[in-house]
């Protein structure tokens, strides 16, 4: 019997984009309720405990409403929300961190999701934190180039209309407050004891991301040799040859991607590794689907574009 597999928020950039890495597969089942039902609280709640698996692409509340709408212990969820990402009982669902990690979303009944910037951040310090090459103490800093697609639909439209205005054709800095929505899970994820100085910064094209830390005091080929023994045999996640970068890095290149590449550039004291993927790959949906796979005891990979 084929697992099925509901939706809850498919209507959004998330939900739309797991949808269209699912709709082909003869292997699932997918639930589909009736549109003009999609916010009716009781159908969705049918929906929610037929599926052995629900995605949740859904704003924080609505996503915790759902979660308590699921009654059926069979039902398994994926939040793509910011809703559980350090909350206890859910899985972080980031395989390539560890054997641990890996363990855990194939077990799970939950699973968060990681967000977008907090996949790049992690991918780079989570290792050099497990190894002791950073110090769980240290005052990292961090920015990240995303494309507009990961504001969701109010934002693309304002990038796509004909009457964009001037300031949206250059970078724009944001999260200047300095409490970005990922800097939680960010924190606890590495085991940091503090959060990073986080910088995030929208720009206009379509999709694709490049998340930078910077690491002052550490030689490049240590740095690049613990990242590359860490993800040796990964999948999903490769580390480049140092110097492959040239001298430039577009934060579109992994765009239409499920992989993630980190690029490690410097000297001797001084480092930066770079995350390169999709923001709606390996970011969000390409993500959730792995974690899909891997709950579903298939290859991880499957029918994900690498």
């Amino acid at each position: 019997m084929r697992p099925k597999i509901y939706i809850d928020g498919k209507e959004g950039t998330t939900g739309l984009q797991i949808y269209e890495r699912l709709g082909a597969r003869d292997d699932l089942e997918l639930l589909l309720i009736d549109e003009d039902k999609r916010k009716d609280t009781e159908e969705r709640r049918k929906f929610l405990n037929a599926a052995d698996i629900v995605f949740l692409c859904l704003p924080d509340a609505a996503a915790r409403e759902a979660v308590s709408l699921i009654e059926n212990p069979n039902t398994r969820a994926i939040d793509a929300s910011t809703a559980h990402r350090t909350a206890e009982g859910w899985a972080y669902g980031f395989a390539e961190l560890s054997a641990a990690h890996r363990s855990a979303i194939q077990t799970a009944k939950r699973v968060a999701n990681p967000g977008c910037h907090a996949t790049g951040f992690i991918a780079s310090v989570y290792p050099l934190v497990s190894c002791g090459l950073v110090d769980a103490g240290a005052p990292l800093t961090c920015f990240s180039l995303t494309g507009y697609s990961g504001g969701g639909k109010k934002m693309i439209a304002s990038y796509e209309t004909a009457e964009k205005p001037d300031d949206l054709f250059a970078p724009r800095v944001y999260g200047l407050n300095l409490q970005h929505k990922h800097l939680p899970e960010m924190q606890k994820v590495c085991g940091l004891s503090m959060p990073p100085v986080f910088c995030p910064v929208v720009d206009d094209y379509y999709k694709g991301m490049a998340t930078t830390v910077m690491l002052p005091g550490l030689n490049v080929h240590i740095v690049w040799q613990a990242l590359s023994a860490h993800y040796a045999g990964q999948t999903l996640v490769n580390v480049a040859p140092l110097g492959e970068a040239g001298t430039m890095i577009s934060a579109n290149t992994m765009a239409g991607r499920d992989s993630l590449t980190l690029y490690v550039n410097g000297h001797r004291s001084q480092t930066i590794v770079t995350a390169l993927f999709d923001n709606l790959g390996k970011g969000a949906s390409g993500a959730a689907v792995q974690n899909m796979n891997l709950m579903l005891g298939l290859d991880e990979s499957t029918r994900l574009t690498r």
